[in-house]
């Protein structure tokens, strides 16, 4: 490609609406640009970075026994009131009416539409297993969409799902997508790692997240640094610790304390520490007032609440609703004789002598015990991992990173074909729900998480798996015909070679051919100059690294050959 026949908008200046590095050096670099609020034009340049990503992922699906398809964007309601999805997936899912006046909604994921196709054409034990997948454009209507192709509206997907015959089948067909996942991302150049995850409004019982290490991604996950343990914050395990030495439970005393709503300020008027305390939370879960017990210096994960709860929304209650609700102003709320349902950590239910609320403004209770002073029926991991905290798997150390999901896997069972009655019939005769499982790949997103953990200063530094173009020409001097002839036949080469090359013809000044040539991120530029005259040789430079070399004309395609596999 010709830098004078594409069409690469490039600004000097960082836009002042983007905030994160992957969104400033898209749009300096002229990859997108902006239709409206989290909705994009992927440019040439753009459109070719994308495009190396979907050639990984439709290799690697086809290599695993995946079949390619390709369903409307637009869904018919119905198909969404048959699953249960239609009200519970939120405000994301755009919905609306044709002129005929029927419900439909723009598709955010696919899991309907696939099992309307699966109900209508499987219908034996012959016809299975089956896995079946599409590139396309999905739409969820972010309330706050922001970071460019990060957290857009519209966005590239690769959406898969699987149909298998029980439980043993599909988790064949599970582990080749999670070593197919493995493979791309690998191929893809990036640092990543394959973490537990919660599974969402997708639904499902088990599910992995494939997440590439940046220091500006979205999610913390926790890493072992013992073992190749690794899980989203949301989802991570706290492992209980085995009990301690017995203690004595002393008799519970009520102790005033003024205007001491807080814990520290508790713990100091009391001259006790936070994990002598147990705080009550209160939440709304789907409107309904719980209480949550947890321990004073540790936090609730309310990913853990919610899924224990199996509901639709959770949010904590404010000062007003939590009086509403137990008839205590906040701050003095305890376990001992409420009114609401109450639910308790599990490391509660090892701890003796609490020191608790005692539902009566400025006063706490000391010395609480569980079984004894309280009952609660309903114990779970519900606190957030810290970094103090023994891996679940090996007790080895913890550290805690930031992650941007580019992938995520699920087992969704039979929650979608036995609400959607999509069955088959088994040796025997008998009709039996399908079981299904779903692999989503974020293409558009794998392209920004890729330049968030690959830049620097002076702009991108692709993988050159990604890279649109693998390597650029820079003719320093369009007036001197033995440069361009140079520069002309070492571009041609490289190009009957196998490399997607690029050329940078332009009649600009060097310096802005340096500077576009590092903005756009080419991991090898070979530049063609009056050095070129004096010697026969040509400079390659490359981009990771910044290291150079000076390279005989005639030698050019075989040293990139060995740095590059096309």
């Amino acid at each position: 490609m010709r830098y004078s026949q594409i069409l690469i908008p490039t600004l000097k200046e960082v836009p002042a609406e983007a905030e994160v590095i992957s969104h400033q050096l898209m749009l300096r670099a002229g990859f997108i640009k902006k239709l409206t609020s989290g909705v994009y034009t992927y440019m040439p340049y753009g459109l070719a970075a994308i495009r190396r990503v979907e050639n990984i992922v439709r290799e690697e699906m086809n290599r695993a026994g995946a079949q390619e398809l390709s369903m409307p964007m637009v869904q018919p309601a119905d198909l969404w009131q048959e699953s249960g999805r239609y009200e519970k997936y939120g405000p994301e899912l755009l919905r609306f009416r044709d002129r005929h006046e029927r419900q439909s909604c723009l598709g955010p994921t696919h899991e309907e539409v696939i099992t309307d196709i699966a109900r209508k054409e499987l219908h034996s034990y012959r016809d299975l297993p089956v896995n079946l997948y599409q590139i396309q454009t999905k739409f969820r209507d972010e309330i706050r969409p922001r970071f460019g192709l990060m957290r857009g509206r519209e966005f590239i997907m690769k959406d898969a799902y699987s149909f298998d015959v029980d439980d043993e089948a599909a988790e064949v067909s599970y582990r080749k997508m999670f070593d197919a996942y493995n493979r791309i991302f690998q191929r893809c150049g990036l640092e990543f790692r394959c973490v537990q995850a919660d599974s969402g409004a997708i639904g499902g019982s088990f599910s992995h997240e494939f997440m590439v290490l940046a220091d500006t991604g979205e999610d913390t996950i926790a890493v072992c640094n013992d073992c190749s343990w690794a899980a989203n914050l949301e989802k991570a395990e706290v492992k209980l610790a085995e009990p301690g030495d017995s203690v004595e439970q002393q008799p519970m005393v009520k102790v005033e304390t003024p205007g001491k709503r807080k814990v520290n300020s508790v713990c100091e008027f009391l001259a006790i520490k936070p994990d002598q305390l147990v705080k009550t939370l209160v939440y709304l879960a789907d409107d309904e007032p719980v209480a949550v017990l947890l321990r004073g210096d540790c936090e609730l994960e309310e990913v853990k609440l919610k899924n224990y709860l199996g509901v639709t929304e959770i949010r904590p209650a404010d000062d007003k609703e939590i009086y509403d609700a137990t008839g205590v102003p906040s701050g003095y709320l305890g376990p001992v004789g409420i009114r609401i349902r109450l639910l308790a950590d599990q490391e509660v239910t090892q701890m003796v002598n609490l020191t608790v609320g005692a539902n009566e403004k400025n006063h706490h209770l000391q010395n609480v015990n569980q079984g004894r002073d309280f009952e609660v029926r309903e114990i779970a991991d519900f606190r957030r991992l810290t970094t103090a905290d023994p891996c679940p798997s090996c007790g080895g150390t913890i550290r805690l990173v930031e992650g941007i999901e580019v992938g995520h896997i699920f087992k969704l069972g039979t929650s979608y074909s036995e609400s959607m009655k999509a069955f088959y019939q088994d040796r025997d005769g008998n009709g039996r729900p399908l079981v299904m499982g779903c692999y989503g790949i974020g293409v558009s997103r794998v392209v920004a998480a890729a330049i968030e953990q690959n830049h620097d200063a002076h702009g991108i530094i692709f993988p050159a798996p990604l890279a649109p173009y693998q390597v650029t020409v820079l003719n320093l001097d369009l007036n001197d015909n033995e440069v361009s002839a140079a520069a002309e036949k070492i571009y041609i080469q490289l190009n009957e070679a196998g490399f997607d090359a690029f050329i940078d013809d332009r009649d600009e000044r060097p310096g802005s051919k340096f500077k576009d040539a590092d903005l756009l991120g080419f991991p090898y530029r070979i530049t063609v100059g009056k050095r070129f005259k004096e010697n026969s040789m040509v400079e390659v430079r490359r981009r990771e690294d910044g290291t150079t070399e000076d390279v005989g004309i005639e030698d050019v395609v075989s040293y990139i050959s060995s740095k590059i596999a096309n």
